[in-house]
This record gives structure tokens, C-alpha cells and sequence, in this order.
């Protein structure tokens, strides 16, 4: 895409997450708003967030690193440090 349609640059961390639908949106001055998923921003296939009423696009500024992880990873997380959290907690005797 040539960089003439590029509206501003946005730092991901000004963009607002959207956990249900997997996308990230930022207020375009339409009105509307840009939008980009997830999928697109981990396989690095693009950094333009485009907005569906208008011809306006950004360029998000992110690293692959600091996105959220995918909910299968989440999960496996959540149950390692559940077991290790369990593990560590204390057990209190009845007197």
C-alpha cells in the first residue's frame, strides 16, 4: 500500500482491544473507527488498520511480542500456574 494513504501512525498501546471480536480499533475522524485483527498483526501479514466507512488507514506501531497470546497459550498458562499456585498454598489444620 502506498504510504500516501496512510492517515497518521498509531502506537498499539493507544488502540483499544476488543478480546470478542479479536480486533484492535482506533477513532477515525469519520466517525467510524480503524480496525485491524489480531491474525493479521501476529502473522505480520499487515500493519494498516483500515476503517469500513471511509478511505482513511493507519500504520500500527507494535511488537509481535507484546500482543496478546492466543487463548490456546492462555490456557496452558492459566493451568500451569493454577497447579503451581495449588501446590503452594497452605492447608490449614481443624483445631
Amino acid at each position: 500500500m502506498a504510504d500516501e494513504n496512510i492517515y497518521d501512525e498509531i502506537e498499539i498501546e493507544d488502540m483499544t482491544w476488543d478480546p470478542t471480536m479479536q480486533i484492535y480499533h482506533y477513532p477515525c475522524p469519520c466517525g467510524d473507527r480503524f480496525e485491524i485483527s489480531i491474525d493479521d498483526l501476529r502473522d505480520e501479514e499487515t500493519d494498516i488498520a483500515v476503517c469500513p466507512s471511509c478511505s482513511l488507514q493507519i500504520r500500527v506501531i507494535y511488537e509481535v511480542d507484546d500482543l496478546p497470546k492466543p487463548e490456546s497459550e492462555q490456557k496452558q498458562e492459566e493451568v500451569k500456574n493454577g497447579v503451581e499456585t495449588q501446590a503452594q498454598q497452605p492447608v490449614a489444620a481443624a483445631a
